[in-house]
């Protein structure tokens, strides 16, 4: 397996049949053999995460498959690409024999992807995660709190071989809350933070609070875009 940086939280990970193109919506895209299906995926509908420029690469790859969020609107996806889109809900399965992808609910927009192919289990968050304000109301964080304990608790037991969890400097001293949940419930064997606006040393801040001992050694660190691994 290979996996490959873009941007924000768009990574590209490439498996012995298949391609998965996570929330892609700018950055340099390495090239795709057309041998491998393309999965290009979309969590929710937020311009960090979405853009119509992933329709653009119908042209160019002759197997490509869209699955998006159920709340990006149908209307945005062209005509020649409809028939290879699906959208998916909290819940609901998607699986065509090579891919089987199912969703969570986000704790912001859309959905988060479990992904099952070729043996391998990779699980990308979108934007579901432990979003706790500092400033914001007590009542909210505690509410959020639940809401995704509650979700993340619905994996209890997994093991994800690639975990894409979000580790946002922009929540201050709780920027690391969703990636220490997360671990309680799922044995991730390794864990590629995204969503960190350019702050490349966010991963190393997590491994050097106490709470991550029992998992910092799992946890990747990024330097640039386009950084790729052979896993």
């Amino acid at each position: 397996m290979k996996i490959t940086y873009i941007h924000h939280s768009a990574f590209l990970v490439e498996t012995e049949s298949a391609y998965l193109l996570f929330d892609y919506f700018q950055g340099k895209l390495p090239e795709f053999s057309e041998e491998k299906p393309l999965y290009v995926f979309a969590s929710h509908r937020h311009p960090d995460h979405f853009s119509k420029v992933i329709f653009d690469l119908e042209e160019k790859h002759p197997n490509i498959h869209y699955i998006l969020a159920f709340d990006i609107w149908s209307k945005r996806v062209p005509e020649s690409c409809k028939e290879k889109t699906r959208f998916l809900n909290p819940g609901q399965i998607l699986d065509d024999g090579t891919l089987k992808v199912e969703g969570f609910k986000s704790t912001d927009e859309g959905v988060a992807f479990w992904c099952s192919v070729d043996g391998l289990e990779i699980y990308h968050a979108g934007d579901l995660n432990h979003w706790y304000w500092d400033g914001e109301d007590p009542e909210w964080n505690k509410n959020m709190t639940k809401a995704y304990r509650e979700e993340i608790a619905k994996m209890h037991g997994r093991t994800a071989d690639i975990a894409f969890l979000p580790l946002d400097p922009r929540l201050g001293e709780y920027f690391y809350l969703g990636i220490d949940d997360f671990v309680r419930e799922v044995d991730a064997k390794l864990i590629f933070p995204m969503h960190f606006w350019g702050e490349y040393d966010v991963a190393e801040r997590l491994k050097q609070l106490p709470c991550s001992a029992g998992y910092r050694e799992k946890v990747m660190e990024i330097h640039e875009e386009s950084e790729s691994w052979e896993i």
